[in-house]
This record gives C-alpha cells, structure tokens and sequence, in this order.
C-alpha cells in the first residue's frame, strides 16, 4: 500500500532519525529524551506536558503544516498586501536587484549560512566582498575608513554621536541635530542619548549653530524635506567651536554631489538600502559609518583589514578586533556584535555590478525624474519649496496635503504627507515617466505657472569606484563567476556543519527562505499606509502570539534588529519601569563572570553599572556571592542578566533561587535568550522567573546567520514592562518611545523565515527540535570528553545544548593551542568551534538538531584524530613548531612545492583522514599574521599588483 502521507517536515529538519536518536541516548546512558531532559533541567522549571503531550505555551500554535501548507498560507498573507508604487522616500527607497545578485547571493546558501568571519582562512570570500563594501563607502563619502556594515542607519546615526563624544576634545555633553534629520534617526538619536546624559538640542543649522558649547553635529545630506545644502559654513564654524561633525549621506546622491570628506565632515552614516537591497517593509538593510584614519580605532562594529599568511600572501581578515565590544564588555562604547554582511555583500556587488558610471547613471536618471515633478509642479503653479535637491520634491498645497496623498494612492502611489500643507514625492530607481505623470495629475495641473529652474547640484569633481573590483565584473557571465569564486573560499553550512558554540548554526531551510523574495514582502516601505500591508502585519501579530507563548512572557517588540538591540531594549524597559515607581537610584546591573560581552556592553549603554557575580568552579553562578551582591546593592539594584542555560553550557539548577533573590531586593530579572534552543518546549523563561529577554531569531528560528548578519533580537516582557517596550514616531499603533531601530518593525522582510520554521514544525517537532539539539551535545560531550576533557556538566554529569572542551592542559603539555586546533579543523574539512569563549584556551561545541549523526559521528572523527597527532607533538614525533597543526590550514599551492622540508607528508597535511573520508575544502590562504594586519592597518582594496 502507497504511503499518502507527506514526510513531516520536522523530520526534514532534524538530521537524527530514531534510529540515531536510539544510538546517541545508549551512549549517554539514557532510555529516552524525556529521561536525558529530566536529567539536564532543574525539575522546578521543567514544563510538563498537557494530557494531549503538548508543552505549556505552546497549545496555541496550529497543528504543523507541511512546506507546501506553509507556502500556500504565506502566499495567502502576501496576496492581501498591495504593492504600491512607493515615492515616499524618508530614508528607504525602491531599487532594481540583478537578478544575477538576487539568484546567487540572496537564494544561495553559500552565502547566506556561512557565519561571521572569525575563522578568515576559510571566509576569503565573504572578506573580500565586505572589503569592496568599505571601499565603495570610504569613495563615494570622501572618507578614509568605513566598517563592514552597521545595523541600519539610525543606529549608525547613534553610533555615530557616540564616536564623536569619544573622538573630540570637547567636555561638552551637547550634540546639535538640524531640523532636517530623518524623524525614525531623529528618535533612536534620542533614545540612545538620554542613558549616556547627552543633551540633544534641535534646530535649523542653515542658519548655524546655536549658542553654547556642543560637541558633536548632526545633519542630513540631502535632508529629509529633500534639501541639499551646502554645509561647509556649518562644518567650519563647528570646528572652529570644537565640535566634530556628522553628515547622513546618501550614497546614490554622492555620485553627483560633493562629499562629506571634501567638504571637512569627521564622520559620514547612512544605509546602502537602494543599492540592490529591497525596502522590505524596514530591514534588514547594511547601514554604514567612515570616518578619518586618525578615527579609525574609536570606530565601533566589525572592520576588515588586509594582512598576510604564512607563506606571506595578502589575506583579508577582521582587524583590530580589540575595538569589539563584547571584548572590552563594560568598557565598551557600543554593544554592537554584529553587521548587516549579507546585505552589505548585495549592496557591494551591486555598486561592483554598476561600476561608477552605472552609478552615477542611474542618479542622473533619479534626478531627472525628480526635475520633471518639480517642473510638472511649477506648471500647474505649485509652490516648490526647495530649489535645489536630489531625488525628493517638498511642494506646498495649503489645507490639501491629505486629498493630494489620497489622490495619488487611488492611482496606486504612496507619497509622504508632511503635514496639513505639506507633501514630498521621492523619486528612485524604479520610478518611471508614467509615474511622474500620475503622481502631478494626483496635485493638478489646471494653473498655469512658470516652469521650475534650479541650481546644479552636480558638483562633485573627484573620481571614485576606480579600484577594478568595479570595473571587472560588468556582464552577468563574469558577475556569476566571480561571485561563485568568491564562495568557494568558504564553509558555510552547505558545505559542512558550523558547530559552534552559543551560535547556534542550524538548518535554514529553503521553503522558509523561498517568500522573503516575494515582492509583496520585499517591496513594501515601512512607513506605507496600513491598508497596503494586512498580511505582513497579521504575520507580525502571529510571530508575538507564537513567541510569547513559547517564552512564557505576555507581550513582545520585534523592532530590535539584532540581539545586542533586544538586550538594549530590555534594560531600557527594566530603568523605564524603575523610573515610573520613583527609583531613579536603582542602577546596578549584576551580571555573572560567564555571561556575554554584549551584556555588559548593553548595560553599559543603558547608563547602568555593572558589577560582576563570580562562578564556582563548575561554572555555575555562585550564589553565595549573588547574595552577597545583592545584599550590597539592595537599595541601587536594577536587574540581574543571566543567560540560561549558562554561558558554560549548563542547566544551572539554582536559577529559580538566583531569580527569587533579584526580584525579594527590588530587582528585575534579564534572561538572555542566546541558548534559547535548549529551551523551546521545556521551559519558559517568563514563568520560571524572567521579567524581560530577547530573542535570537538569527539562532533559534532559523534566520540565517548570512556571514555575520542579518539578525533579529526581539524583546519579550511580562505586562508589567510592556508600556515600555520599543515605539515609533511614525507607526501609530506604537508608542513615540525608547526607538531602537529605524523600522517599526526592525528587519520586517525576513520575519517570514521564522513565521515558516514555527508553523512547519508545530509545538511536537519544536519541543524534538530542543530534545535533539541537547541529545547530540550530550553525544559529542561523551564521544570526546577522554580525549578533551569537558569543562563543565550539570548535577547529573549533563550538559544543554553545547559543551566546553578544555585543551588548557593538552597545551601546557604539549604547546598545541586551541589556535592549532581550530585552523587544522578546517584540513579536514570543518569550521572550527568557538575558540576561547567564554573560557580562554577553550573549544565550544554546539551540533544543533540540524546535524546528522553521520556527520557529527565525523566531526568526532576529526577531532579524536586531532588528538592523536598532537599526541605525537607531545612524544617529540613531531617539534611544536613544525607539525601539521601548527602548518594549518594547508593549501594547494603550499603542498605544490619541489622540497617539502616538514617532518610530516603533504598526504599527512592535505588527507589526514585519507581521501574519502569527506569532500576535500581547500582553504585559499595559509594561517593569517593578525599582529601584522593591526601593525599595517589596510582597510579598502589592495592594489592588484598585491596578489601578482
């Protein structure tokens, strides 16, 4: 009899079949995945399952649908939103993806699975993309440095005040934004500010500045309204009164308009949203921040230098990773921990894909455009209000700025109601004379008037784009080629498992990627009428139903667009919440030694202290010194962070204790939600003791890690926090307040891909999800731990999802470092686990339920055959300095050589397990001299003769 039953998708998801589930359990010593959990997790926290076996909070999730379910019902939702033609501008733009940019790096798992570049020998590819991306930026700004994204472009804005804060010599806490500023940077300026004690004081800078010390400046180029104006008057009389001075630019207008860099600004932000990258109803869009080499190290995020390898070729890694705040933790100035690098790698090949003159093309083409608004409206006697811009047209209609936007929306344009008298048409990419012509009929055009005359706004001289990464790759056939050239010198997930611990790397499936490309998703503006967009918002309202019930929390923003924003939110809540009960005192932040960097550096931000609660040996938070510190601060404690499971990769069993002994002081409890992936149908945070956490979508809910980005942190509260959560200015179902991110709904377009992942899995297969996510660490925590010691484990000898392997002895015995260990995983053909977090000279293993146990059965090959040749470095076999490990990684060309002078053979190096143990990677570049690459801070393209 024929089978008519579809394969559940859960069992797509989940590498283990029962068969490997049986043999993981027999090895950890189990009889079944309810006993490995009731002996993992603390029974006090531990949900038990309903009489019908469905877990608490997760009853109100629909049966699973099957991929083709879930894609009929997301078309569904897409078909009811409407795709207008969108001339509204305020910062988000439509724009033309090449097809050849859209198939192979936005639908290609090469690229959007691979993870953040901390492995370079094996993310050349990535690195050089993100390479050409600074470039670009640091030559159409006129700046020198540029970092490989940022979040979007009011966090840059942000980023960028608190550079200048740190940069300049002025003890003022004043920062001057005109009037002109977009009104989404405009608030998260605001927001950011209040914390850190930083008076923003708003007014027209055409008139110069106000009276008074400031330390920083804040303008739009060209403004909100449309306006370009030339600043150098401003910047001068700024530097003349020691302030430094901040221009968000438009890239696309720079190709015609002279730069910030040229004209003496200190820092240039902004996003590279119309360059290939869809409004997607917010995000996620590659923001960016440059500045002047003398600023180069105060620059927050993620840089990419040029170094050289061991065989002395140039090689591209992160630089002077020390800037990075989840290093410097509460000594940070920015809890940045991540980029937009898929975005920024689209946003880079389209300015490759266009060169210069395609560039500055297609500005022409958008001011035309605009020209002909302005000349239509002047026509039809239309008050234009500003003579000279860019792509966007302030026109003043008295008392008929809403007939005029209704108007045009019959016609199916959306345009930017300023106010009662007021309306702005933006042009774009995508704009058309027919749109031109519709968009005046919706004004009139029955009065005569002259026609509209305006200055050049053309004066841009200098060159840019000239390196020939934006001059080579102009036809598709080269594009596709070199795109694909670029990915090979990768591992992403498509190639091996990335087991990385805390990261949670897992399965992003095809059928949850498929709709993020569907126009009625991708090319909505987040500021569009409400009636344009029914479906988006009935799946954002899902998602928090869904969410919510998960974590046990009542209510939850998924404005944030990165975990370390989710945290930041959080705590703005907790001191919100403090401040509305009169205790403006409670600013003490306590968080344990194991925690993340972001923790600290997010609490930092929020303008709180932190003091830090030390672990016991078994890396569990001491509760004895809790107490103790809670007892220290009783009458200053504003919240604990903790993250659960811990950081060390246990079910800490004290934590119901941990969180009773915070909240009996006053406190509220922060549980990070980064190991959310153990914990999904076994146990909620906001029930077991949690005031507020955030959500990894990025880790947990299978959004792709995209080589270092996009993320989404959302941020879960229980009602008492909830008036405190992210609002909006411009979205009038939020409140105006505590705005994180640009967009109302933060990175909106990619919230489909954990809408999928949650209806296809339905409560069972998310609770297996975790189930096996935990059984395959236990696994590898078994399989390895006689020949790396495991760190840490919990009362019953279990760990969570992740374990600690320690080679802190296996070094001092043998010299062989975690390094070796790390770069030698990648002749095998693996990305390396987390090295050195949150414990120095330490691997961190997470498998994710994603894997099959045929592969994490090869990992544990690798790994035990590691250890035997570092066996024999430590018998003399082999010297500390020249054994395959420290050689690693191996290359083609380094094994191509007539005298091999190494103790160990090039078949030793290349095929350690022999040849058909698994596909051979090649990495392209031998091990990386970081020292060298922070000494010569190289950060924009290499001139070719580098690699000849």
């Amino acid at each position: 009899m024929v089978d008519t039953h579809p394969t559940r998708f859960a069992d797509r998801h989940i590498g283990p079949d029962a068969d490997a589930v049986a043999t993981m359990l027999d090895t950890i010593g189990v009889a079944s995945l309810q006993e490995l959990a009731d002996k993992a997790l603390p029974a006090d926290i531990i949900d038990a399952l309903s009489a019908d076996g469905v877990a608490p909070g997760l009853e109100q999730l629909p049966p699973p649908a099957s991929e083709q379910e879930a894609l009929a019902e997301l078309r569904a939702l897409a078909d009811s939103n409407t795709v207008a033609v969108s001339m509204i501008g305020q910062g988000y733009f439509d724009t033309l993806t090449p097809p050849v940019l859209r198939r192979n790096i936005l639908e290609n798992p090469a690229w959007y699975t691979a993870y953040t570049p901390y492995q370079p020998e094996i993310s050349q590819g990535r690195l050089e993309a993100l390479l050409n991306f600074q470039t670009m930026v640091c030559d159409l700004t006129g700046l020198e440095v540029s970092n490989a994204s940022m979040l979007d472009e009011g966090t840059a804005a942000a980023e960028a005040m608190t550079l200048m804060q740190r940069a300049g010599k002025s003890k003022s806490h004043r920062l001057a934004v005109d009037v002109d500023v977009y009104t989404q940077t405009a608030a998260v300026l605001a927001t950011r500010a209040a914390p850190l004690g930083i008076e923003i004081v708003t007014a027209d800078l055409r008139d110069g500045l106000p009276d008074g010390d400031f330390f920083g400046v804040v303008a739009q180029l060209p403004g909100a309204s449309g306006a370009v104006v030339d600043w150098s008057a401003l910047v001068t009389e700024a530097h003349e009164r020691g302030a430094l001075v901040a221009f968000g630019a438009d890239l696309l207008a720079l190709t015609l308009i002279t730069p910030p860099g040229e004209f003496g600004a200190d820092v240039a932000f902004g996003t590279t949203q119309r360059f290939g990258v869809p409004m997607g109803f917010g995000g996620p869009h590659a923001g960016y921040l440059a500045v002047h080499t003398k600023h180069a190290r105060q620059l927050p995020g993620r840089l990419v230098g040029v170094s050289v390898d061991a065989d002395g070729s140039p090689a591209y890694r992160l630089a002077l990773q020390t800037r990075e705040q989840h290093i410097r933790r509460d000594k940070a100035t920015s809890n940045i921990c991540t980029a937009q690098v898929l975005l920024a790698v689209i946003a880079a090949m389209y300015a490759s894909y266009h060169g210069p003159e395609g560039l500055t093309s297609i500005a022409r083409r958008v001011h035309g455009h605009a020209r002909a608004v302005a000349t239509g409206l002047a026509d039809a006697g239309v008050e234009v209000v500003h003579d000279a811009f860019f792509d966007t047209v302030l026109a003043r209609v008295p008392g008929r700025a809403a007939q005029v936007r209704d108007e045009a929306k019959a016609s199916g344009i959306n345009v930017w109601q300023v106010d009662a008298d007021h309306v702005s048409v933006s042009c774009d990419e995508a704009t058309t004379a027919e749109h031109v012509a519709t968009v005046l009929s919706a004004f009139g055009a029955d009065r005569g008037g002259a026609p509209f005359t305006g200055p050049e706004i053309a004066t841009r001289t200098s060159e840019f784009m000239t390196h020939p990464a934006f001059s080579r790759y102009r036809t598709e056939t080269e594009m596709m080629r070199y795109l694909r050239s670029l990915a090979d010198k990768d591992i992403a997930l498509d190639r091996s498992m990335i087991p990385l611990g805390s990261c949670t790397m897992k399965l992003n499936a095809a059928a949850e990627m498929e709709p993020i490309t569907w126009p009625e998703f991708a090319r909505q503006h987040p500021f569009a009428a409400a009636s344009d967009t029914p479906g988006l918002r009935r799946l954002i309202a899902d998602l928090q139903e869904w969410l919510t019930g998960i974590t046990g929390y009542d209510e939850i923003s998924l404005q944030p667009n990165a975990g370390s924003q989710g945290e930041y939110a959080g705590l703005l809540a907790i001191q919100a919440y403090h401040l509305s009960r009169g205790d403006a005192e409670r600013n003490i932040c306590l968080i344990p030694s194991s925690a993340h960097g972001t923790n600290a550096a997010s609490a930092a931000l929020a303008g709180m202290r932190v003091a830090v609660v030390a672990c016991r040996p078994n890396g569990d938070v001491d509760l004895d010194d809790l107490r103790a510190k809670v007892a220290e601060h009783a009458e200053r404690l504003a919240a604990l962070m903790i993250t659960y499971p811990s950081t060390h990769g246990v079910y800490e069993h004290d934590v119901a204790d941990i969180c009773a002994a915070v909240h009996d002081a006053g406190g509220q409890v922060y549980v990070d939600g980064a190991n959310l992936n153990a914990l999904v149908g076994l146990a909620r945070p906001g029930r077991f003791g949690g005031d507020v956490s955030h959500l990894n979508l990025h880790k947990t809910f299978c959004i792709p890690h995209g080589g270092g980005g996009p993320g989404v942190g959302p941020v879960a509260v229980r009602s008492h926090l909830a008036p405190y959560l992210p609002g909006h200015p411009l979205a009038d179902e939020l409140g105006d307040d505590y705005t994180v991110s640009a967009a109302p709904y933060g990175s909106a377009s990619i919230l489909p891909i954990t809408w999928a992942y949650i209806r296809m899995m339905g409560a069972a297969g998310l609770r297996a999800a975790s189930l096996t996510a935990i059984a395959s660490a236990n696994y590898i925590a078994r399989r390895l731990d006689e020949y790396y010691p495991v760190l840490y484990t919990g009362e019953n000898g279990m760990v969570a999802h992740e374990c600690i392997l320690d080679l802190r002895p296996i070094t001092k015995q043998t010299g062989v470092t975690v390094d070796d260990v790390a770069k030698r995983l990648a002749d095998y053909g693996f990305h390396a686990p987390t090295m050195s977090f949150p414990v120095a000279g330490t691997l961190m293993v997470e498998p994710t339920e994603s894997e099959s146990l045929t592969e994490v059965d090869a990992f544990i090959a690798a790994m035990i055959a590691i250890r035997a040749e570092i066996d024999r470095v430590g018998s003399g076999e082999w010297s500390v300095d020249d054994n395959p490990l420290r050689g690693a990684p191996h290359t083609a060309e380094c094994l191509l050589v007539a005298d091999w002078d190494h103790p160990y053979t090039r078949e030793e190096a290349a095929y350690p397990l022999g040849k058909g143990h698994r596909p051979k990677v090649w990495p392209p570049v031998r091990r990386i001299d970081g020292a060298y690459g922070d000494r010569n801070l190289v950060c924009s393209c290499p001139p070719v003769e580098a690699f000849a």
